[in-house]
């Protein structure tokens, strides 16, 4: 049965905020999702942005065409440019905070760029409070930018294996898809999806078209193609339970992949 909001109210009150009574009143309301419609996009920093004009004019001129029929938030990667500084910062024995900081600086580069070429079609790049205008920008133009790398900063929590911010644009525009109960999460990258090994050093490495997340456990492939929290954070998602991977360098691949065709690799939360 669910509690009236007087009886929530009143273990609130008298209750830890990790009272398993607490918890589990807290949970018997419905879900509600704020964008539905909506997909967010995440752009590869280093797979995307970083080769220039050859793989994002292509990319922007199809982000374009698409919001007439569908609704984007365009999360962007950092690249190479962020490990340049996660290599001197790691170097000069820097906290991971400090590191998510600086990766936070390049994504936010890349998502200025990114605004400033869709500007003209009126899609605009926002950042931190600007995030509450998302709804606006949507319900007008269809499209809006933001950088992909969580605002954790200094509160990143460390990895236990090194200073790496373990969650970065990955896990970023994973969390917006997921807070705001959008209907699909695509990742465009420069590779046709998840492999049994990496594609670019493996000639014999085989395509996998579809796998959960413990199967990519079972298989060690729980850091080959996303950011290991990605994964569990999928498997304790509310909204988002899937994710697609797919080669942006391909014409036509993310309009096949807003439209709902397998395209690259779907990872499902179970």
């Amino acid at each position: 049965m669910t509690p009236t909001p007087t009886a929530l109210e009143a273990l609130l009150m008298q209750r830890t905020l990790s009272d398993p009574e607490l918890l589990a009143a807290a949970e018997t309301a419905p879900d509600f999702r704020i964008l539905p419609d909506a997909t967010v996009l995440k752009i590869g920093g280093q797979s995307i942005i970083d080769r220039g004009r050859a793989a994002v004019f292509p990319l922007v001129d199809e982000i374009v065409a698409a919001r007439r029929q569908h609704k984007m938030l365009i999360g962007t990667g950092a690249g190479t440019r962020a490990r340049h500084l996660y290599s001197i910062a790691a170097g000069l024995n820097l906290p991971a905070g400090v590191l998510a900081q600086l990766g936070a600086s390049v994504a936010d580069q890349n998502a200025a760029m990114l605004g400033q070429l869709m500007a003209q079609h009126g899609i605009s790049a926002v950042d931190g409070a600007g995030l509450s205008a998302v709804p606006l920008y949507l319900a007008e133009v269809n499209a809006v930018v933001f950088s992909g790398m969580p605002p954790y900063k200094l509160w990143m929590r460390p990895s236990p294996d090194g200073v790496i911010p373990p969650y970065r644009t990955d896990a970023g525009c994973y969390l917006v898809a997921e807070q705001f109960g959008c209907r699909r999460m695509i990742y465009v990258k420069d590779e046709d999806g998840l492999f049994t090994a990496n594609p670019k050093t493996d000639k014999g490495a085989t395509f996998i078209p579809k796998i959960s997340v413990n199967e990519m456990k079972a298989k060690g492939l729980q850091d080959s193609i996303l950011e290991f929290p990605v994964l569990d954070l999928l498997q304790s998602a509310r909204h988002v339970h899937e994710v697609q991977v797919i080669n942006g360098l391909k014409p036509g691949n993310l309009t096949r992949a807003l439209g709902g065709e397998h395209v690259g690799t779907l990872i499902t939360a179970d």
